[in-house]
């Protein structure tokens, strides 16, 4: 019985009649905020991977992918810390979510900020999006990202008013609606 199972998809393949099955790739991202001397501020960084083609140079916030079985809390502190240099010492929400542990699972129940998913293109990805605080000393550049900054959120509003081309896709909708709830909260 298994050989003619191994044989049927050895001939199927060969003939590319296979089809394989893909699945989205979850990851998560955060928004850093923080403020100093009366102005808000966001963490910005340049997509620097390696085989990243022509998303290399385009202005995103930290994010990745999340591992097997990994918490999507501890996912973006690691996260953080390796595109940034950074240690996370809030995530917004983190406090409200709930673990269940029954039949065998153990399952994180939570509320990010934001969902993306890429729906056409050349990579299946879904980010969740937490808004974040960090300390510690910022680096330069990683293996993943440069010019990593803060920036001010009238420059991030000027960004992506005149320059949203030059953002990483997954991130534009969950900034402008960072950027939308804040003004609203401040009115």
């Amino acid at each position: 019985m298994l050989k003619e199972m191994i044989s049927k998809f050895i001939v199927e393949f060969h003939k590319g009649d296979l089809k394989v099955e893909v699945f989205a790739k979850p990851g998560v991202g955060g928004i850093i905020i923080k403020s100093e001397k009366g102005i808000d501020y966001i963490l910005l960084q340049e997509r620097c991977k390696e085989n990243g083609g022509a998303e290399n140079g385009l202005i995103e916030i930290p994010a990745g992918k999340i591992r097997e079985f990994e918490n999507i809390f501890n996912c973006l502190r690691r996260e953080v810390w390796e595109e940034t240099g950074l240690n996370v010492t809030e995530i917004i929400g983190e406090d409200e979510s709930v673990t269940i542990m029954s039949n065998g699972y153990k399952v994180i129940n939570y509320m990010p900020f934001a969902c993306s998913q890429n729906i056409e293109g050349t990579y299946p990805i879904m980010v969740q999006t937490f808004i974040c605080t960090v300390q510690g000393k910022l680096l330069d550049k990683t293996n993943e990202t440069k010019n990593i900054r803060w920036v001010s959120i009238d420059e991030l509003i000027e960004l992506l008013d005149n320059k949203e081309d030059d953002f990483y896709p997954m991130h534009v909708a969950t900034l402008k609606k960072y950027l939308n709830e804040r003004q609203k909260r401040q009115q």
